[in-house]
């Protein structure tokens, strides 16, 4: 069946990091702008945006599958098939090959998605749509303003990676590190304020690597994004520990809007596994950046990223991972195990892979070990009282979810709206959440 010529409804299913949500935000709001209609269900759409994410394996074939999947459920149904857009990172590693094997109708990769409503115009038109091009100009200029935004927002400041650790592949598909300028984020911020966001988060591959010619640094731009009236809460994700400034460390003491919470990823505890991967630090120079940040702010909840199972991880190494866990406690935590992406070198080492069960086995004793970390963290913070911004209902009848300052999902009953800073006090705490009640506040 053919793809319908003028898509009227649309559906972006977006995959991944946060960098990927916030560009399938802004590829909603560019098919909005050409007076589509966004659809809740993927499968009642005219055009279905797969926005992919390329860092774990088989990253590839999953598409593929919700490809099929979704013309089986429209030739099932009886209905025309829906223009597939296949947008992201695996569009830009694989875009040839998806055009060639699954013949979607469009392909645009992440540096190019502007660019998207004139690629759906040529598939209406029959014509090849396929654009994994990374310009010089930005693409941020030929995004649509944000109109309206909940209370929570994502702010894209930095892209790309020049690292190049072995492991992964962004540099490959998201290109060199660029920093958008100052003003253009500034202006961009006071408009997420305008639309209705009383926290924005700072996003980027390496977000603490943003600077402009001026040198003023992420903590420059944290501070100029402080004066905003109305914005109450500043977060950024994903850090790397080499770019981790002294100025970006005092900004956690100096500014009362920026929270509680540091993304910094380390992957693993060995230093001779850290210099295979190529992560240009070492495990005591990532534990004295911890020591600083936390003596800047006592209160902090840090989190990172671990990958088990490297090439050539022995027991012993992995033992020195389980230690450093114990040395930081973390509050949150992300794990994997290796995967190997094609093009990287680690990807090369297969006379050095490390057996699927010892993997297994390696992860589980590692999330054993975080979540007794992350039940403990959150069991802490029981009789405190913060400030909970609530962003959508829960589950039950007169339950409300919200976000602690420590990025801790509250679960309250209460009668304050979507948007509204609440004071409550934590009652329980749990692996994945808090609870707690409102404080009533004293007559006047």
């Amino acid at each position: 069946m053919n793809a319908p010529k003028n898509p009227k409804t649309f559906h972006v299913k977006s995959f991944g990091c946060q960098m990927n949500v916030y560009d399938g935000e802004r590829m909603a709001e560019l098919m909005a702008a050409q007076g589509m209609t966004a659809t809740a269900d993927a499968d009642g759409a005219d055009l279905i945006v797969l926005n992919t994410c390329h860092i774990r394996e088989k990253a590839t074939e999953k598409v593929f599958s919700d490809i099929g999947r979704l013309r089986k459920h429209a030739a099932a149904a009886d209905r025309a098939a829906p223009m597939i857009a296949v947008a992201g990172c695996v569009a830009q590693a694989e875009g040839e090959e998806i055009v060639r094997r699954a013949k979607v109708d469009v392909v645009v990769g992440p540096q190019a998605y502007h660019n998207l409503p004139e690629l759906v115009a040529k598939a209406a038109a029959g014509t090849s749509a396929l654009d994994t091009d990374m310009p010089a100009n930005s693409k941020f200029g030929a995004l649509p303003k944000r109109r309206k935004v909940g209370p929570t927002a994502f702010l894209t400041v930095q892209e790309g990676c020049d690292k190049f650790c072995t492991y992964c592949v962004v540099p490959y598909t998201r290109g060199a590190e660029i920093s958008r300028p100052f003003a253009e984020l500034v202006d961009e911020a006071k408009a997420l304020v305008d639309a209705g966001a009383r926290e924005i988060t700072l996003l980027g591959q390496n977000v603490n690597a943003w600077d402009d010619e001026a040198g003023t640094g992420l903590h420059g731009l944290i501070h100029a994004l402080d004066r905003i009236a109305g914005l109450e809460r500043i977060r950024y994700t994903t850090s790397h520990p080499n770019d981790m400034r002294e100025g970006l460390i005092r900004a956690h003491a100096e500014v009362g809007k920026l929270m509680p919470f540091l993304h910094l990823p380390v992957q693993a505890g060995s230093d001779r596994i850290l210099k295979a991967m190529n992560r240009s630090h070492s495990r005591d120079s990532y534990l004295k950046i911890l020591d600083r940040v936390r003596e800047a702010r006592p209160n902090i909840a840090l989190s990172g990223d671990f990958i088990v199972g490297f090439p050539g991880e022995t027991d012993a190494e992995f033992e020195e991972t389980l230690s450093l866990v114990d040395a930081v406690g973390y509050a949150q935590c992300f794990s994997f195990k290796y995967s190997p992406r094609p093009g990287t070198p680690a990807a090369d080492l297969r006379d050095q892979y490390i057996p699927a069960e010892v993997m297994d086995e390696r992860l589980q004793r590692l999330q054993a070990a975080l979540n007794r970390d992350q039940l403990a963290f959150n069991q802490a913070t029981i009789g405190r009282t913060c400030a909970v911004l609530i962003e959508r209902q829960g589950k039950l009848p007169g339950q409300m979810l919200g976000k602690s300052p420590w990025l801790q999902s509250v679960y309250l009953g209460t009668d304050a709206k979507i948007g509204d800073m609440v004071e409550v006090e934590i009652t329980g705490g749990f692996g994945n959440s808090l609870t707690g009640v409102e404080k009533v506040k004293a007559a006047a």
